[in-house]
């Protein structure tokens, strides 16, 4: 009985580079600007606020600010705009993987039997742009395990009913 046992050892794998990636839709930079434009710009009014009542009584360390501020604005912008290129998602027969990250790069692949429920979720800004994001959540933790923002929303309803077609059989 204990001879039965087996063991063996794995030595091919599945190519990961050989999945199909989609992109994530270009649109989705729209949003992502624009909900960093008015982070910044209430960042920018607070800052007039301390200057305008003179908060820390120095003339020219305002200036330092709102050009670091500034400064760091585009930064943040240019980021934003070279990791939207890297976001990408795929849906297989048994999974859904999702890459992202420009310096610390991210794949997270969920397969459909962990899979308790999915949302579509859609902001104001995002609804404008008819762009949702699907978020994949599995047991035993109360948060989104994969959330694939800048979908097209009928994409998003498209993977949402696969999937939970797929978590029924």
């Amino acid at each position: 009985m204990i001879d039965s046992f087996k063991n063996l050892e794995v030595i091919t794998f599945p190519e990961i580079a050989n999945i199909t990636f989609r992109k994530i839709e270009k649109s989705y930079l729209k949003v992502i600007l624009i909900n960093l434009s008015l982070l910044f710009l209430v960042l920018f009014a607070l800052l007039f606020v301390a200057d305008y009542i003179n908060f820390f009584e120095l003339q020219y360390t305002f200036l330092r600010f709102y050009i670091s501020l500034s400064f760091v604005y585009l930064i943040v912008v240019f980021i934003k705009i070279i990791g939207l290129k890297k976001r990408k998602y795929a849906v297989r027969e048994k999974d859904i993987s999702y890459k992202k990250g420009l310096f610390f790069k991210s794949l997270t692949t969920v397969p459909f039997n962990r899979i308790q429920h999915v949302e579509i979720d859609q902001g104001p800004i995002a609804r404008f742009f008819n762009l949702a994001s699907l978020s994949v959540f599995t047991a035993g933790d109360s948060s989104d395990d994969l959330k694939i923002s800048g979908l097209l929303k009928e994409d998003a309803q498209q993977i949402k009913e696969y999937i939970s077609n797929q978590i029924d059989e």
